[in-house]
């Protein structure tokens, strides 16, 4: 795996590369700006991209807009993008387009390890990864919603996961839970959701969107 890092604080940029190196992954290129961070997808064709929301020079979105560029660029790159805080017109942006390959994560998640990394992981091999804070805030906003309301604690909880990115393996294990029970539990989601069996739609997508899209709606 050949990654990019973008990011305009020097601790943190450093600190990310040499976490990534001891994992054996291949840090190819820092960046502390977009315009180095382009070049850098220009010159070594990574495979994911880490990159900071807020870059140099005014700090507002210079790094989605790199993000979005190189993307454009190389077709196919995954892009991990990291926060300080919750920028909900940002995130459900994002997982609005329903994109692959594509992440949304606190910074402060950098520090567990082990999270960041499955994160990492996921992103590359061509899934989603969304802070769960991310999806913690965006549910608390989705719940006016009449379909929203018929779904169970654990049902909200099972499509809260499904929102990060998690498959069905991982989203038991994360509720202690067996696979079955999760595959009872998404069932139940897509009858409640009016999401039928179709030809055309990933259900497991369009139950996720439908939250997000309600999500937005909420957001003032």
């Amino acid at each position: 795996m050949r990654i990019v890092i973008a990011e305009d604080d020097a601790l943190l940029r450093e600190g990310l590369a040499l976490l990534l190196r001891a994992e054996s992954l291949d840090v190819v290129a820092t960046a502390e700006d977009a315009a180095a961070f382009l070049d850098a997808v220009d010159a070594e064709r990574p495979d994911v991209a880490i990159v900071d929301v807020r870059m140099p020079p005014t700090h507002t979105d210079e790094g989605i807009i790199a993000a979005v560029e190189a993307r454009r660029r190389l077709p196919g790159l995954a892009v991990l993008v990291l926060s300080a805080y919750v920028e909900q017109a940002f995130a459900t942006d994002l997982l609005a387009q329903g994109s692959a390959r594509l992440g949304y994560l606190l910074k402060e998640r950098v520090g567990r390890v082990e999270e960041f990394l499955e994160a990492l992981h996921r992103v590359a091999e061509g899934g989603t990864a969304i802070d769960p804070e991310v999806v913690a805030q965006l549910l608390t906003r989705s719940r006016p919603d009449a379909r929203l309301e018929r779904l169970s604690p654990r049902e909200r909880d099972v499509l809260a996961l499904m929102a990060e990115g998690l498959g069905n393996a991982a989203i038991a294990e994360r509720l202690v839970v067996s696979d079955g029970a999760v595959h009872k539990h998404i069932r139940s989601i897509f009858a409640k959701l009016d999401l039928p069996p179709t030809d055309r739609t990933d259900r497991r997508v369009a139950a996720v969107l439908h939250f997000l899209e309600n999500a937005r709606r909420q957001t003032p």
